[in-house]
């Protein structure tokens, strides 16, 4: 009889409730976390595509600006000639007030 109590005696089940409702949970955890993830991915992804072109905006905005400077040079460059043409201009205006009085 004893033996028959032991084997009438509860047994520990492998499958018990609190362990399976444990185990869907971090079932359900680990595949929020992977679609966060995968979400996190696609971001960065984008973030990359967005930094690369920004990278190509600022190269072109750096040639832009170094051929402005070049402009802007060869126009300092004028201005700085320009008070040696006033002088010139101003005795071209009296010769010809003097030719236009004397005509």
């Amino acid at each position: 009889m004893a033996a028959q109590k032991t084997l009438s005696s509860p047994a520990i089940s492998l499958v018990d409730p609190r362990t399976l409702d444990t185990t869907d949970r971090i079932l359900q955890e680990i595949t929020v976390v992977g679609r966060r993830q995968e979400a996190m991915d696609l971001k960065i992804t984008d973030l990359s595509v967005a930094s690369a072109s920004i990278r190509m905006d600022i190269a072109c905005l750096s040639e832009k600006v170094a051929d402005l400077d070049q402009c802007l040079t060869t126009v300092e460059d004028y201005i700085g000639m320009l008070p040696g043409h006033d002088a010139e201009l101003q005795s071209l205006w009296e010769k010809l007030t003097d030719l236009e009085d004397r005509s």
